[in-house]
């Protein structure tokens, strides 16, 4: 029986956390069990989370090398896309550690820790206070 070939990395972006699993094979994107012809459809046309979810493997000229299996949970479209990507770009260094440079060098192996602060009592947002009024 063939060997079942299967690199993964998770990524984790604001409240956003994906799951990517990358396969040999031809290009094919599925994203929470759907499949895709091109991400760009999940990320509602918007081009921008499409390119940035996929420049580790534009970068590293994977482009149609892996299959993709993605899991997605939480946060916003945004946050999603930059989960994607350092998914991505952690199961490319599982399939090959010589693209660490690359990757490091284009910033795609760090995690962004900035996440929304929470609202405190008695603000209107989480630092935004009440208007002063002095009489």
């Amino acid at each position: 029986m063939a060997e079942f070939i299967d690199y993964y990395g998770t990524g984790r972006r604001k409240t956003s956390v994906a799951r990517v699993h990358l396969r040999p094979g031809e290009g094919k994107i599925k994203i929470n069990g759907k499949e895709y012809k091109d991400s760009v459809e999940y990320f509602n046309n918007n081009s921008v989370w499409k390119k940035h979810a996929m420049d580790p493997l534009v970068v590293t000229q994977n482009e149609n090398k892996f299959d993709l299996v993605i899991r997605i949970n939480g946060g916003g479209l945004s946050g999603q896309s930059g989960a994607v990507r350092l998914g991505i770009a952690r199961a490319l260094l599982q399939f090959d550690e010589t693209l660490r440079p690359i990757l490091k060098k284009e910033g795609m192996l760090t995690r962004d820790q900035r996440k929304v602060e929470r609202k405190k009592v008695g603000f209107r947002k989480a630092r935004k206070k009440m208007q002063f009024s002095k009489r």
